[in-house]
C-alpha cells in the first residue's frame, strides 16, 4: 500500500489533478497549507470552477476516499496556494 505525500501548487484559472484515475480506491488527506484568511482551495471533478466547487478554509484538513475510475481536481483562490496531499493507494 504505497503512501505518497506531496505539495501541489494550484491555479485560479486552471484545474490541477490532485488524485488521478486509478483502478483501486485512494484514501486522501488534503490540507490547505495557507494560514491567511480568505484564501481557499477548491475541490471538484474535471468540470469544476471556483464558482461550482466546495472549498477548504485556510489551515483546514479534510479526508476523502476517491473510488476507482474517479479523479479529484483542485484550484485555488487566490492563485498559487499550496495543497498538502497524503495519498494512501491500495494495490491490486
Amino acid at each position: 500500500m504505497p503512501i505518497l505525500n506531496s505539495q501541489i501548487t494550484l491555479s485560479d484559472t486552471t484545474r490541477t489533478v490532485i488524485v488521478g484515475i486509478d483502478n483501486m480506491p485512494h484514501d486522501v488527506t488534503i490540507h490547505n497549507m495557507t494560514k491567511s484568511s480568505n484564501e481557499y482551495i477548491h475541490l471538484g471533478n474535471e468540470s469544476m470552477t471556483l464558482l461550482n466547487s466546495i472549498h477548504i478554509d485556510p489551515g483546514e484538513t479534510i479526508q476523502l476516499t476517491i473510488l476507482p475510475g474517479d479523479a479529484l481536481y483542485g484550484m485555488s483562490d487566490p492563485d498559487g496556494l499550496v495543497a498538502g496531499v497524503l495519498d494512501i493507494q491500495r494495490t491490486d
